[in-house]
């Protein structure tokens, strides 16, 4: 029935700030952008391997609740082959990551950091 994961949305409470992290700092290439003047609002879709992820903004977003455990979707995990070279990578571009950790079911390794809103994003080895 459902074959892959087409795209993610993610809404920006600063855009300007947003699309170059995303674009510049994980360099994630452009697909198209536009902006919908009826709804006073960008969006960027932005190729990922095979899916997408659309980059919105609109005038005012309510903020996101602060806790790790809350409902709804909890993070994004981008795929890497060398976690090492991408945190390294990150770190270098002024992104904080959090330790390498090692997942206790499958043996990979993994780390989070944050975007500019706060989303939590993983990367994932292998």
């Amino acid at each position: 029935m459902f074959t892959a994961i087409h795209h993610v949305a993610i809404i920006a409470s600063n855009y300007d700030v947003s699309r170059y992290f995303y674009t510049e700092l994980l360099e994630f290439p452009v697909i198209n952008e536009v902006y919908r003047e009826e709804r006073q609002s960008y969006k960027c879709d932005l190729k990922v391997g095979e899916s997408q992820i659309e980059l919105f903004s609109f005038p005012d977003p309510p903020k996101r609740p602060n806790s790790p455990e809350a409902a709804g979707l909890r993070h994004l995990c981008f795929g890497v082959k060398n976690i090492d070279e991408t945190v390294k990578k990150l770190e270098n571009r002024g992104i904080d990551c959090e330790d390498i950790r090692v997942d206790p079911y499958t043996g990979k390794r993994f780390t989070f950091f944050k975007d500019p809103d706060g989303l939590p994003l993983e990367v994932y080895e292998g």
